[in-house]
């Protein structure tokens, strides 16, 4: 099964696999490259034993209050 890719870079997923893989328009994908340099698509989550993300635990946590403009005045010495 081939498909095209547009200009902006998108491709349609043949109907079979959608259905296969019972995706729905806002379904989230992940493509990944195998050993062997070829392009897998999975769900999210469905691939066993994947190795985690090491910054998904982390992702989101930041709790600093500082501005940006404060924060680059700071590192810039400009007090």
């Amino acid at each position: 099964m081939s498909t095209t890719i547009t200009t902006k870079g998108q491709v349609t997923i043949p109907k079979k696999i959608r259905d296969a893989f019972k995706l729905l328009p806002g379904s989230a994908v992940e493509f990944v490259v195998n050993r062997a340099g070829e392009v897998v698509l999975h769900k999210p989550g469905a691939r066993q034993g994947r190795k985690p993300d090491r910054f998904e635990a982390v992702r989101g946590k930041a709790d600093v209050k500082w501005r940006t403009d404060d924060l680059m005045a700071l590192l810039r010495g400009e007090n």
